[in-house]
């Protein structure tokens, strides 16, 4: 049994709208599914659908690996196709341009080993001084 809206495109705001229990729609593979009537029988809850809704959930949908039957039930709940020039284009974030620094390592290295070596010189002096100015009893 198809729906009523069957072949009627859908503008991503439209389709954005149904996103509640009582209106709950999903998009997957660009196709628009009316999934209200299936919340309460759904396997792994309502919370699963509802959180998909006003997105596309096409990624969900395959990680989880429905069955046969299941992807057979979406024909009966299909509504219509999703306007794709309506959906943002995803934008893969490239960093800014910056100029390659290559600080010199051995500096940071002497600064290093200099913050170890001098307060053991001076605690050494110290004990020198102490050991060599006490005066034998």
């Amino acid at each position: 049994m198809k729906m009523g809206g069957e072949g009627k495109v859908y503008t991503l705001a439209e389709f954005s709208q149904h996103n509640n229990a009582k209106d709950c729609w999903l998009l997957i593979g660009g196709k628009v599914y009316n999934v209200t009537k299936f919340l309460e029988d759904h396997p792994g809850g309502d919370e699963v659908l509802l959180s998909a809704s006003g997105k596309d959930a096409t990624d969900d949908f395959e990680d989880v690996g429905h069955s046969s039957s299941a992807r057979a039930m979406l024909d009966e709940l299909y509504v219509g196709d999703i306007d794709a020039s309506t959906i943002p284009t995803k934008t893969k974030y490239t960093p800014p341009n910056q100029p390659h620094y290559e600080q010199d390592k051995t500096s940071e290295f002497v600064v290093k080993l200099l913050q170890f070596l001098v307060p053991l010189l001076i605690l050494g002096l110290a004990f020198g001084i102490r050991f060599y100015t006490k005066s034998p009893a």
